[in-house]
């Protein structure tokens, strides 16, 4: 099953305008909540953003690859608490993909919008943007966006013999 979730999940940057339903944002919050962290710290925090007029200015957070987030009817904000974690990057890295994975269990798209260590603009990196957007406090660094919704486009699992094999180093 995980394979087929993996095989399935692809980036999807065009979206429906179907709004999500409350059964579907409430499984993705359980989800996120669950993901296991080191030492059970749980250094991370899920802003659950579906007002428009605040995805619009997510949207706005680097100067490329953000913008499809206009398109998007849940923006997940994953931040995280530097320091609760050493490891706060990893633990919402994982909580990222599973949200991914989660989201193509649900017939529902999404991609990933890297914020950590990427620029706003000359003199603001994305991370602050994002914060003062949602008024995070000081010590929590914004990972990444994921944007979830209805596809608009299909794209095909890559082909199992079109992997990179060469990165297996096989010691059986």
């Amino acid at each position: 099953m995980l394979l087929d979730l993996l095989s399935k999940r692809r980036s999807i940057r065009q979206f429906t305008a179907a709004p999500l339903g409350s059964e579907h944002i409430d499984h993705l919050k359980e989800i996120a909540i669950r993901v296991p962290t080191s030492r059970g710290l749980n250094p991370w925090q899920f802003n659950f953003v579906t007002q428009s007029d605040l995805i619009s200015k997510l949207a706005q957070a680097k100067p490329h690859a953000a913008a499809f987030l206009n398109q998007c009817p849940l923006a997940v904000v994953i931040s995280a608490d530097t320091c609760r974690s050493d490891v706060w990057i990893e633990d919402s890295s994982i909580a990222a993909i599973c949200l991914q994975l989660a989201a193509t269990e649900l017939d529902l798209a999404s991609c990933w919008v890297q914020i950590r260590l990427r620029p706003h603009d000359e003199t603001t990196t994305a991370s602050d943007y994002v914060s003062s957007l949602l008024n995070l406090d000081e010590h929590h660094q914004v990972v990444a966006i994921i944007g979830i919704g209805h596809p608009a486009e299909e794209k095909q699992p890559h082909l199992k013999q079109d992997l990179p094999w060469n990165h297996i180093v096989d010691f059986t």
